[in-house]
């Protein structure tokens, strides 16, 4: 199943911050990390700066650092803040007014709903420090990479 991009790219950047211990990382530094654009970079952060996950400095010596400890911030959180939807149904058939067709569309549609509140729950306890102990721990470096 493919990914969420935009996820991906804010949970990779985000452990980079997590990892640099209150230090500021400007967009460009974040993009080479991914590697993505920096316009990315501040329309996904823009979305997280909204409920309080990272905060920005403008100018020389700013950028984007976490504003909450690694440990309060969930992949959940982030998930929902970006309003991606992790399960997707693709529905084949046309709507066509059938009963069968509607029967059947409802039932998938309540199952993956369901499905997914379950996923994000799930999501809620795993932290970014979670995501960053796991790096550390199969020696992967969060600098460049």
């Amino acid at each position: 199943m493919k990914r969420s991009y935009r996820l991906s790219v804010a949970l990779h950047v985000l452990v980079h911050l997590a990892e640099r211990a209150g230090a500021p990382m400007t967009s460009e530094q974040l993009a080479a990390c991914v590697p993505t654009n920096p316009v990315v970079i501040r329309r996904t952060l823009a979305r997280l700066r909204e409920i309080g996950v990272v905060g920005s400095t403008p100018g020389p010596g700013g950028g984007w650092r976490l504003a909450r400890d690694p440990a309060r911030i969930s992949v959940g959180e982030v998930c929902a803040a970006l309003g991606e939807r992790l399960l997707f149904a693709v529905d084949l058939a046309l709507e066509s007014g059938c009963q069968v067709q509607a029967a059947v569309s409802g039932v998938l549609d309540d199952v993956l709903r369901d499905a997914e509140a379950r996923l994000l729950e799930r999501l809620g306890g795993i932290s970014l420090s979670d995501l960053a102990a796991r790096v550390r721990g199969r020696g992967g470096e969060t600098d460049g990479a």
